[in-house]
């Protein structure tokens, strides 16, 4: 059985192409939809993912977030800052299971695998026109 890769961080900056990121520097050809964030677990802050979360829902209206094994939960945290602070809503929840070859034991392990559909909450834009720290109660007094 073959290991399946699903992303790979790439050091210099992607191409967009038709919307969609082309990344052949990682030696697959793996090609990425523009609206999807594979989260790792430690190494980026939360928040800067909530920060790309933002600016991708502002350019395609959805976001996909997407993790695996020990990663779901801060994908799941990202996802519910979203939702509380009004900037997104919730569209659709996968879960599924990979394999991938464990290179120091060389056998076949299974990985939990969760995506979160978020689309752009009803008051996204006045939030952005507000400023980035805006809360959705401010926004709707107005």
């Amino acid at each position: 059985m073959e290991v399946v890769v699903v992303a790979e961080e790439v050091n210099r900056p992607a191409k967009v192409v038709d919307d969609v990121k082309e990344t052949p520097e990682n030696g697959i050809g793996l090609v990425i939809p523009s609206n999807r964030i594979q989260v790792s677990s430690g190494k980026k802050p939360v928040r800067f993912y909530v920060n790309l979360a933002k600016r991708i829902i502002h350019q395609h209206n959805e976001v996909v977030l997407s993790a695996l094994g020990k990663a779901i939960g801060t994908v799941v945290s990202i996802s519910e800052i979203l939702k509380a602070t009004g900037w997104a809503t919730e569209k659709k929840i996968s879960t599924s299971t990979i394999e991938s070859k464990d290179e120091n034991r060389g056998r076949l392990i299974h990985k939990a695998k969760l995506e979160i559909l978020l689309g752009k909450a009803e008051h996204f834009d006045d939030l952005m026109g507000a400023g980035r720290h805006a809360e959705p109660s401010e926004v709707q007094k107005n």
